[in-house]
């Protein structure tokens, strides 16, 4: 079975923390991301682009509209995504528990949410 791990994070927060507690919290990333690439189960992960850089596109009157910035109304946002390959859902949870979302959530106020996917291939 195949698993979305999404992980968001508050903006505001990180805004908020010191430069150096920024640079800090996230230097601990690549390691924990590596950990979590190791088991071989991750087959896609990623960190999503500078939220100042999104647009969604949306069908007005027949057609395609663009607007700037994440279309959902939150504080949290989606950061990055990891799709793993499990055997169980215990084993996908025990995987997404690696990422840097889960394992520094409380310092930097992130989150993982893992859903299973029905996933198919194009061509």
């Amino acid at each position: 079975m195949k698993y979305l791990g999404l992980a968001y994070f508050t903006p505001e927060k990180f805004a908020a923390m010191a430069p150096d507690d920024v640079k800090a919290l996230v230097s601990q990333c690549p390691a924990l991301d590596e950990k979590m690439r190791a088991t071989g189960k991750v087959l896609v992960s990623a960190s999503l682009g500078d939220l100042d850089r999104w647009r969604t596109l949306r069908t007005r009157g027949g057609k395609a509209q663009v607007s700037d910035g994440p279309y959902t109304e939150s504080k949290e946002v989606v950061g990055g995504l990891f799709i793993i390959e499990a055997d169980s859902q215990d084993e996908a949870l025990r995987i997404a528990s690696m990422h840097p979302a889960a394992m520094l959530g409380e310092q930097g106020d992130w989150v993982v949410e893992l859903i299973p996917l029905d996933f198919y291939l194009a061509g």
